[in-house]
């Protein structure tokens, strides 16, 4: 009999807070809402900062810095080899190209879902009369049933962003694999040449 309430009330949840349209909370809890979302707001407008660190223009190897705390990702900076010629200069700006918009899509993602779990955990706390924080202060969050409907929603409302990223993903990834396959080869062959040039010679 519990389960099937919890069923149940999960429906109705899901029927009323997917996708996101929810009603204004009123009262104090709108005014939290409106200032976190004014914060993330601010965060979101001011361009995710990089750290400023890079390699020497000696180093032999990529840098690779911390996880950046707003994508989660860590930064990569490749070097540049001595006597880049062209090629190796396309695949390498690509590369970086693609470790920039890597970065640029997780931190507006980042905190786009930062917004909206927060406005989801409000709402859901005001549809129960309750504050955003206890009697002592500290934070109210809800179980991991009422917060599975809104990872479930938050999937569903960004499938077709999540599929446009993969395909360029993929589609990045199978460029840069080539560029790297025609990079090694005509290093393979300068090698071959050199050593057959230096036995002729010798």
């Amino acid at each position: 009999m519990a389960s099937k309430t919890t069923a149940a009330a999960g429906c109705l949840t899901r029927r009323m807070f997917c996708p996101f349209t929810l009603h204004a909370p009123r009262s104090s809890l709108a005014l939290n809402m409106r200032n976190c979302s004014s914060k993330l707001a601010t965060a979101q407008d001011k361009k995710a900062k990089r750290s400023p660190f890079r390699p020497a223009a000696s180093a032999t190897h990529d840098w690779i810095g911390p996880p950046n705390p707003l994508s989660n990702l860590r930064p990569i900076v490749y070097h540049v080899p001595e006597n880049e010629s062209e090629l190796q200069r396309r695949l390498r700006h690509l590369r970086q190209e693609t470790e920039d918009w890597n970065h640029d899509f997780w931190t507006k993602q980042n905190i786009n879902f930062s917004k909206e779990k927060d406005v989801f955990i409000f709402s859901q706390l005001n549809s129960k009369g309750l504050s955003v924080r206890d009697e002592q202060g500290r934070r109210r969050s809800l179980n991991s049933e009422e917060m599975a409907v809104f990872y479930k929603c938050f999937l569903d409302t960004n499938v077709t962003r999540h599929a446009d990223y993969n395909k360029e993903w993929y589609r990045r990834n199978f460029t840069i694999t080539l560029l790297m396959a025609r990079v090694a080869m005509k290093n393979m062959w300068r090698t071959v040449t050199e050593r057959y040039n230096s036995k002729k010679n010798s």
